[in-house]
């Protein structure tokens, strides 16, 4: 990724600051967000210290004057536009497998589909000004979005929304944009279960490099499509 120019959301924790810290590893610039100043000041200083390329500003994905300011940030001083994009930002209200929809306060509901869901499509909208003609964009789900399971409440409901919201995108724009699944993650969203963000981290840069773009375009790329490429 020398002298391309990435966006990640939701940085400051799990999958989001693994990928910026793989992306910035491969040579990319790492533009990065997150709502808490002072978890994504971390981020930014762990990747700095690794000599890698970081920029990060405080935004909110609810906020789409947020993303829109981050998105004309990272286009700003990029050499001809962004060429990725990683909307990793995501909430789960409530303990993982535990919530199920009737449950569900409809402040949950509402701030799932406004973060994960909305926050997709301001992603993809405020950055499409600024994507390199054969920039990709990513977005991380998983078979919670597919197939339900008991217990995943709004937040299933939402990533199944942010799925569709990436399709459409595909069928509309020019860039390549697709669904990234990592499988069982260790991140906040799962209770710490699951392998390590950083093996994750390796499927995205393949995805947004090398994995082929009609793979990824509109569909769902993940662990199997992976190994099989890299094996």
């Amino acid at each position: 990724m020398d002298g391309q120019t990435a966006v990640v959301t939701g940085a400051s924790r799990g999958i989001g600051e693994a990928v910026a810290r793989r992306f910035a590893a491969d040579g990319a610039r790492v533009v990065v967000c997150a709502r808490e100043r002072d978890a994504l000041d971390e981020t930014i200083e762990r990747i700095d210290a690794d000599g890698g390329e970081i920029e990060g500003l405080r935004a909110d994905v609810r906020d789409e004057y947020d993303v829109e300011r981050l998105m004309e940030t990272a286009a700003r001083a990029s050499d001809g536009g962004i060429d990725a994009v990683v909307a990793c930002a995501g909430v789960y209200h409530g303990d993982p497998g535990e919530t199920p929809l009737a449950d569900d306060a409809y402040s949950a509901f509402d701030d799932s589909f406004r973060t994960n869901a909305r926050g997709v499509f301001a992603a993809v909208t405020e950055a499409l000004p600024h994507l390199t003609d054969d920039a990709r964009v990513l977005v991380p789900s998983g078979n919670v979005a597919r197939e339900a399971d008991a217990g995943y409440g709004s937040y299933a409901v939402s990533k199944a929304a942010a799925e569709a919201v990436v399709r459409q995108f595909a069928a509309e724009i020019d860039q390549t944009a697709g669904v990234v699944d990592p499988g069982v993650v260790a991140t906040d969203l799962t209770g710490g279960r699951g392998r390590d963000p950083a093996d994750a981290a390796d499927l995205f840069l393949w995805a947004a490099t090398d994995a082929p773009a009609e793979a990824v375009d509109g569909g769902v790329v993940g662990l199997k499509e992976f190994r099989k490429a890299t094996a």
